[in-house]
């Protein structure tokens, strides 16, 4: 009968070897959220490929309670309905939206999850030209490119009003 051996412990990742992407519980800068984001879907050439893939994921985020989907937080000049709540808790904006139309949900949510958790200097920063880059935003109609111009600027907004203290 052979001895027993130790246990062999897993080789080790080559030097050249990428970083894993960030689990759900990392908190990334948003400029880095948004890098790796772009460069994700910048792998996909095709930019309808591209929003189609942004849709699936849409699909699979849960719609806002309710409760937030109230008039007070509808995006204005929308042609279908579409929530938008941004949120300053511990030193962060956070965002979060819905819409019932399935491209708005997947932009406006894109536009939500890059820049929730930053700083007002953080969001300030953001630079949201991938959208137009990766040709996300010429698929859309004139209104709806327009809502979601809106939302990125909203989203620069209500960071310079957080940074002031008035959130």
């Amino acid at each position: 009968m052979a001895a027993p051996t130790a246990p062999q412990s897993p080789p080790a990742a080559p030097p050249d070897s990428t970083p894993a992407e960030p689990g759900p519980l990392e908190v990334l800068a948003p400029a880095l959220r948004l890098a790796r984001w772009s460069s994700r879907l910048a792998a996909l050439t095709d930019p309808q490929v591209r929003l189609a893939q942004l849709v699936e994921s849409a699909r699979l985020r849960p719609p806002l309670p309710t409760l937030d989907r109230q008039e007070a937080h509808r995006v204005p000049g929308c042609l279908v309905r579409t929530w938008w709540i941004a949120e300053w808790r511990e030193g962060r904006c956070w965002f979060r939206t819905d819409s019932d139309a399935m491209t708005l949900k997947c932009l406006a949510g894109a536009i939500a999850e890059l820049a929730s958790g930053g700083t007002p200097a953080e969001i300030a920063a953001l630079d949201f030209s991938p959208f137009d880059s990766l040709g996300l935003l010429k698929q859309l109609a004139e209104n709806r490119q327009r809502t979601i111009r809106n939302l990125m600027n909203s989203v620069h907004e209500f960071a310079r009003q957080s940074a002031l203290g008035h959130p």
